[in-house]
């Protein structure tokens, strides 16, 4: 099969409070616009000649008459607002009830039986942003060896270690040993790994963190696609955020990396690509660094025109996020929100797509598109976009 699609998934650029955003503590959310107002409005040209303006009202970018490609929004449907549970929708499942959360931090129990399998005592189990953790305990884990476990508003048990006091092997052995104790009433979304470098006062965290997620519980696109023998591939973290099951990826340093691998992927690859750029969440949304959440816009429009000219006849690319992470507003975590729609390709008719009631509608329309019988919980649009 010729066809090919790419779904790049800006981590964290929401566009406007969902519906139910009371439910989450989210209202007044609005990851692009709040970032437009603070930077006295946005300098996109390239989203905006490809319809982001043409979304929703963002300062400095006005909508365009005659958009290169079509546009709307994903509204979540989904309980949660995580990137498992944003990623997962995308390719067709809605997860009904949310992942556990742990306000409070982890059972005492639970901590107990990881100290004893991993062979290391714990310190931390604090809920905060993982820069404060580091403050807060870098100096005493680099003192002792033990873990620092920490968590926040989402559904993950983190796992931060210096990798010159505990190699990145022990370090994801660790991971692996916590995911197969989180189940069930304690499936949390992710274990993450976050390892540092460093010293008291100069902690910096490193390119090899690594997620491990529970499986999806319904068939996924990835899993579709696999059974019709279309090749697959992740940028980013997406493998993680799927268990690694039906996609094979790499692990990329931030957004240049993953845009890098994008292009390679656009040259020769096939099939399927699902990339995450993280920066914008994991830099600067977690952060509340309205500049660099700003700069990372501006560079990935920049990069934006190189893929849209290695795009093929038979191409199609798909620009969405998986949920907000206003970095203007005092909370350090992700947002309740809309997720913006571009859809661009040779073949694309430059067409409004309105408020979409599902993420899964992308994952539906890709079914559609490699003619597969799958569509998952959505409804495709792909006969209103393609010509």
């Amino acid at each position: 099969m010729s066809r090919r699609a790419c779904l790049l998934v800006l981590d964290g650029v929401g566009i406007g409070a969902a519906h139910d955003a009371d439910a989450y503590g989210d209202l007044g959310s609005h990851t692009l616009g709040n970032v437009a107002r603070a930077v006295g409005g946005l300098d996109l040209p390239e989203l905006q000649r490809a319809g982001l303006g043409n979304i929703a009202p963002l300062g400095g970018m006005h909508a365009v008459d005659a958009p290169i490609g079509a546009f709307g929004l994903l509204e979540p449907r989904s309980a949660g607002k995580d990137s498992t549970t944003g990623h997962w929708e995308l390719a067709g499942v809605r997860l009904v009830a949310p992942f556990p959360t742990y306000p409070h931090g982890f059972p005492d129990d639970l901590l107990a039986e990881f100290s004893t399998r991993t062979g290391r005592p714990v310190i931390g189990n604090a809920v905060g942003s993982g820069t404060a953790m580091l403050d807060r305990f870098g100096e005493e884990h680099a003192r002792t060896g033990a873990w620092i476990v920490y968590t926040s508003a989402d559904s993950v048990f983190q796992i931060a270690a210096h990798e010159g006091v505990i190699p990145l092997d022990e370090l994801y052995a660790a991971c692996a040993t916590a995911r197969a104790l989180l189940v069930a009433p304690h499936n949390c979304s992710r274990v993450i790994a976050r390892p540092f470098v460093g010293s008291p006062g100069q902690w910096q965290r490193t390119g090899n963190r690594r997620d491990y997620s529970v499986e999806a519980p319904a068939e996924t696109l990835l899993d579709a696609l696999a059974a019709a023998g279309i090749a697959r591939i992740g940028v980013g973290k997406v493998d993680d955020l799927f268990a690694r099951r039906n996609l094979e990826g790499g692990h990329t340093s931030g957004n240049a990396e993953g845009v890098e691998r994008i292009r390679a992927w656009l040259a020769s690859g096939d099939g399927f690509c699902f990339a995450n750029l993280v920066d914008f969440d994991q830099l600067y949304g977690h952060r509340n660094d309205v500049p660099g959440f700003y700069r990372a816009l501006r560079e990935f429009d920049a990069a934006l025109p190189s893929l849209l000219s290695a795009l093929r006849e038979d191409d199609l690319l798909f620009i969405t996020a998986d949920h907000g992470n206003d970095p203007t507003t005092a909370s350090s975590d992700h947002a309740r929100e809309n997720v913006p729609l571009l859809v661009l390709g040779p073949r694309v008719r430059p067409v409004a797509l309105g408020a979409r009631s599902s993420f899964a509608d992308v994952g539906a329309t890709l079914g559609e598109w490699f003619g597969l019988e799958f569509r998952g919980v959505g409804r495709s649009f792909l006969s209103t976009v393609v010509a």
